[in-house]
């Protein structure tokens, strides 16, 4: 099995999802995988706003911070400010299709600029000792050929690029939505493996479709990494095994699940506050029975609950006591 350490396994940066919340709890359940933030803006940074997008926890970490910009100042500054806050990595972001990016001249449309992208990553490198990586696609719309592709990469090994990631789907940055740019265009996961033959000393992580660790295993021996997405926040459990199957820590158990309920129980408590919807806590913890019995009931009881006014953490306890009931089972001891 080839792997690139601590890129071996990852967490897709999703945008309104992979907040400090949701990372402490993917941390409850997996030690290894590293993890993203959302994509933070490199000029909202630069014009002072650090705190609100780069406080987290300490046991986060590993944690990638995710830019998106087009201005070299601005970018480099970001990076900086990485290794500051304890990033284990900053990522520039010419990936993600949607309308807000775009106007701001980042994310997958610059995949047209490929001598661009290789200045901002000299920018970032020259401003940071953290490794520097991009999350790029195979191409944007008509410009989707291999050729195109390949001198991308070119542009960013030359500057100095530690990693790449690649969302195996091309991106139409008119006429279709971020959601429909996540499923329409079709995988193309030849193109990443080809990519590896023709770059062999870049990490090559690969992104899209996903869904499962015996899928992601399958491709660490061709490739430095995987990465999962939309499944690993639906199905967080599904990275259980991850410590085990993918980072050779085989002698570690897997942690409970209703242990981790409780753990973050207990951080929400910590950071929840008078104004702040105990749902944007909660939200994170949804998927965390996924395909067991009770599922559903969980859910609804974490939804209602959280709808109540004043609701606070105990939301996440009447959620398990009502799991409990569904099932049958006898609740275990908190203490």
């Amino acid at each position: 099995m080839r792997t690139t350490p601590g890129r071996a396994l990852s967490v897709a940066p999703m945008m309104d999802w992979t907040d400090p919340a949701c990372r402490y709890l993917l941390r409850l359940i997996t030690r290894r995988t590293l993890l993203y933030t959302e994509m933070v803006p490199a000029q909202a940074l630069w014009y002072g706003r650090a705190e609100r997008f780069l406080k987290g926890h300490p046991t986060e970490a590993p944690v990638a911070l995710q830019l998106g910009g087009s201005d070299p100042a601005q970018l480099a500054y970001g990076a900086a400010l990485a290794s500051e806050w304890g990033y284990d990595e900053v990522n520039l972001n010419v990936g993600c299709p949607s309308d807000r990016v775009q106007s701001g001249r980042f994310g997958a449309c610059l995949m047209r600029e490929p001598q661009l992208v290789g200045e901002l990553v000299a920018a970032m490198r020259e401003a940071t000792q953290l490794p520097v990586t991009v999350k790029s696609r195979i191409g944007v719309d008509d410009m989707d050929d291999y050729a195109a592709l390949q001198g991308f990469v070119a542009a960013i090994v030359a500057a100095g690029c530690d990693g790449l990631t690649v969302h195996a789907r091309k991106a139409w940055l008119q006429g279709l939505s971020p959601k429909q740019n996540r499923e329409v265009p079709p995988l193309r996961y030849a193109r990443v493996s080809a990519l590896k033959d023709d770059f062999p000393a870049l990490p090559i992580v690969l992104n899209g479709g996903i869904r499962d660790l015996d899928t992601a295993v399958s491709w660490l021996d061709r490739l430095d990494g995987v990465m999962i997405g939309r499944e690993a926040y639906h199905n967080p459990w599904l990275l259980a095994a991850a410590d085990a199957r993918v980072f050779g820590e085989a002698g570690t158990p897997p942690p409970e699940r209703e242990a981790v309920a409780r753990a973050y129980r207990d951080y929400v408590a910590r950071h929840w506050r008078d104004g702040v919807p105990v749902t944007r806590f909660t939200r994170h913890l949804s998927g965390l029975f996924q395909g067991l019995p009770g599922a559903r009931i969980w859910r609804r009881a974490l939804s209602e609950g959280g709808a109540v006014t004043g609701a606070g953490p105990e939301v996440i306890d009447q959620a398990l006591a009502a799991r409990h009931r569904a099932v049958g089972e006898t609740p275990v001891s908190a203490g």
